[in-house]
């Protein structure tokens, strides 16, 4: 049901899911967008569209918008005209999220206040700091005031559309099967490998004795293992792949996943059997593999919780969508024209 609100509550959705986000590496960070309006904007304060007479601003459009495309992090900036649909949108779904909110106040959760505060906590907690937590703030034109009340309105339209809408939706057992049946194509299950590996990094282009180096020290392991030594441990200790941490455990993968060379030696070898010393432009690879399923088309048994949710997940957006038109027909909803471009 999460995935589908994001698309009804636009600003707040994104808002905490922002939030929620704090541990990027610098190297995950990019300059901020610069929004290119196609003419120039009136002040934040300027009203762009009313529901019973609640105001919806340029400026909780253009941090709607402004958030939207920090998540999305698009590598070009976006034209004047892609702007305009981006705002045209956030404000269709803003006033979707004001009808519901405005839908739902009658049947807010008695706790609504302290769930909030709650929420908003776990949010804070994920922070280092009070003043990292601010800056994220910051960065979202926002403050922590503004952030609780954003989370209060998310809550009482989730109780509302679980109430009035997801409650109601049910998918037989019947209706899942047939899906199963007119999409078996879907779950089919190429074959694939468990395994875990020990790397000795060297670039490409390293010159030919720090390859020598590598290759050398490389051997050395594989020896030790055909010694008996422990895979894992040396994983750990040698490897300069970050599943090092985890005894060099790559969990499963199939065809297609791997450089040519790894994937080649990976699915050549029996389970517990480790390869000869595996060249690739990473450097040197040591494989020992885990364990090997065959190409299988999943029982439906196994598959039908998953096949109900995703039905269900499907009727959910167009109930939602019915239910949104419904309560917008019983509303009065102003568009300021003039305020919106």
């Amino acid at each position: 049901m999460n995935a589908m609100l994001k698309t009804v509550t636009f600003a707040f959705a994104a808002v905490m899911a922002s939030m929620a986000s704090p541990s990027l590496t610098k190297a995950d960070e990019k300059p901020p967008v610069k929004l290119e309006a196609a003419a120039p904007k009136q002040s934040p304060d300027a009203v762009v569209a009313k529901v019973n007479g609640v105001a919806i601003t340029r400026g909780e459009i253009d941090r709607a918008v402004k958030i939207f495309l920090a998540q999305n992090r698009s590598p070009q900036q976006p034209t004047p005209e892609q702007v305009e649909q981006l705002e045209e949108g956030a404000l269709e779904q803003m006033i979707a999220a004001e009808v519901l909110y405005q839908a739902g106040v009658k049947q807010a959760p008695k706790d609504v206040e302290k769930l909030a505060d709650e929420k908003v906590a776990q949010g804070k907690a994920r922070f280092p700091s009070q003043e990292e937590f601010e800056k994220a703030l910051n960065a979202n034109s926002l403050t922590e005031k503004e952030l609780k009340e954003l989370t209060r309105k998310d809550i009482i339209i989730n109780n509302l559309v679980e109430k009035e809408v997801a409650s109601r939706i049910t998918v037989p057992d019947s209706e899942a099967e047939k899906f199963y049946k007119e999409n078996i194509d879907k779950f089919k299950r190429p074959e694939s490998i468990k395994a875990s590996h020990i790397l000795v990094g060297v670039d490409s282009k390293a010159s030919a004795e720090d390859k020598k180096k590598a290759r050398e020290k490389a051997d050395g392991l594989l020896k030790k293992i055909k010694e008996g030594g422990d895979f894992a441990v040396l994983a750990k200790e040698n490897s300069t792949c970050p599943s090092s941490a985890q005894g060099g455990d790559l969990g499963y993968f199939g065809k297609g996943q791997m450089v040519p060379p790894f994937e080649k030696a990976a699915f050549s070898l029996k389970p517990g059997e480790v390869s000869d010393v595996v060249e690739t432009q990473f450097g040197y690879h040591i494989i020992k593999l885990t364990e090997k399923k065959e190409a299988e088309t999943a029982k439906f048994s196994d598959e039908k919780d998953k096949i109900k949710e995703y039905l269900k997940n499907q009727k959910m957006q167009q109930a939602v969508a019915e239910y949104i038109t419904e309560l917008k027909g019983k509303a009065k909803v102003e568009r300021m024209e003039a305020a919106a471009k």
